[in-house]
């Protein structure tokens, strides 16, 4: 099973210095990956008419993951960049095509394109997009998306996407993998039936359910023998033993990978205190430096 970190920049409050650091660290300790959460828009929950219940609120600080990869894509050279995940219908699918294809040429193919509806109604109506049919639309995106890195010719007219004979050049050299991460049935669905990857994340437990959903749905959607990822964010251990024990009940349970979460363990927004709880987690992972 591959270990990577999920970057805290919630904890850390915006401190754009340590993302070079933390990355650096990362890649030399012999992890895989570094996966980025995503908001463009922080929003404060309080008074709303419809209840806005999430983890982050107004003080929650978030850079664009693509952003970040872009960057990273010039300072390291061997982890793999995974967005875990962006809020793939509050964006311009061909622009995020751009965007994936670009982070993936500069970076020599890199990048996991993990992607997810969101909870935040406040943030999406704000970006122009309905909240109500984020799934369907999802859906479509991928499929585009598909069409554009394939570097060909295309007209697309789909329910929310419309393009008439249009290329991206340069295209990616290859078709990018795109992981689908929630934990909803039509979540799990969706990753079984479209996705190269999925990401979990919640208590354990959760996870372990929702990766059996996934292949309940591979299976139906006969996609049981393809190739496929399965990494579960430890966000919700409060400690360096449930993020391990964690880890390895996903591991046993036939985890590709695993996103390991510094943050809630008491580091706070000490940057050094995170690399400290990443080289333990390191150490007691059996990471070793390449």
């Amino acid at each position: 099973m591959k270990v990577g970190i999920v970057y805290p920049q919630p904890e850390i409050k915006g401190n754009v210095g340590a993302i070079s650091t933390i990355a650096r660290a990362v890649e030399e300790r012999g992890f895989d990956h570094l996966l980025v959460f995503d908001h463009v828009l922080a929003v404060d929950p309080v008074g709303r008419d419809a209840p806005l219940i999430g983890p982050y609120t107004e003080a929650d600080p978030f850079s664009d993951p693509l952003s970040i990869f872009a960057y990273l894509a010039g300072i390291t050279e061997r982890i793999q960049l995974m967005s875990g995940v962006l809020i793939l219908p509050q964006r311009q699918t061909p622009l995020v095509a751009r965007q994936a294809a670009d982070v993936d040429l500069l970076s020599g193919g890199r990048l996991i394109l993990g992607v997810g509806l969101g909870w935040n109604y406040v943030e999406c109506e704000a970006l122009g997009v309905d909240f109500t049919t984020r799934g369907v639309r999802c859906a479509e995106q991928i499929e585009l998306l598909r069409r554009l890195w394939s570097g060909e010719l295309i007209s697309y007219d789909g329910r929310f996407e419309r393009a008439e004979r249009v290329q991206l050049n340069p295209p990616p050299r290859r078709q990018i993998p795109v992981w689908i991460g929630g934990s909803a049935p039509q979540a799990t669905e969706r990753a079984g039936r479209l996705a190269d990857g999925f990401i979990g994340g919640g208590p354990i437990e959760y996870g372990l359910e929702a990766k059996a959903a996934v292949d309940a749905s591979r299976a139906e959607h006969g996609r049981a023998d393809e190739e496929f990822g399965y990494t579960f964010q430890t966000s919700f251990s409060r400690s360096e033993d449930e993020a391990v024990a964690a880890a390895e009940k996903w591991r046993d349970a036939g985890g590709t990978h695993v996103s390991i979460s510094t943050m809630g363990m008491g580091s706070g927004t000490s940057v050094g205190a995170h690399l400290d709880c990443i080289a333990r987690i390191a150490d007691r992972l059996g990471v070793c430096s390449p």
